[in-house]
């Protein structure tokens, strides 16, 4: 039998696909998408929504600007240290 949807999502791809539907909501028009809007898109391609972390993510998100949280984000990211080196090898 084939795998589902569910079953097929990396454990990281399970905690975005919240994020994943909230931003499909936003960038289809719904300046502020609510649990029920982004369960309906997660339903529409059989994912089942984890109400707690989705409702987390619905309160976390009230009032603010998603560009500013993205930029926020995006910030902090460029702040981390990102490891070394580099490998590549020749060709040859």
């Amino acid at each position: 039998a084939r795998p589902s949807t569910v079953e097929c999502l990396s454990p990281v791809a399970s905690k975005m696909k919240h994020v994943a539907a909230y931003l499909l909501a936003q960038l289809g028009g719904n300046a502020s998408p609510s649990a029920a809007d982004v369960t309906s898109i997660l339903d529409s391609v059989g994912v089942e929504p984890d109400s707690e972390k989705l409702e987390k993510l619905i309160g976390s998100l009230e009032g603010k600007d998603l560009v500013e949280v993205l930029a926020a984000g995006k910030a902090k990211m460029a702040a981390m240290p990102s490891g070394g080196g580099g490998g590549g090898g020749g060709g040859g």
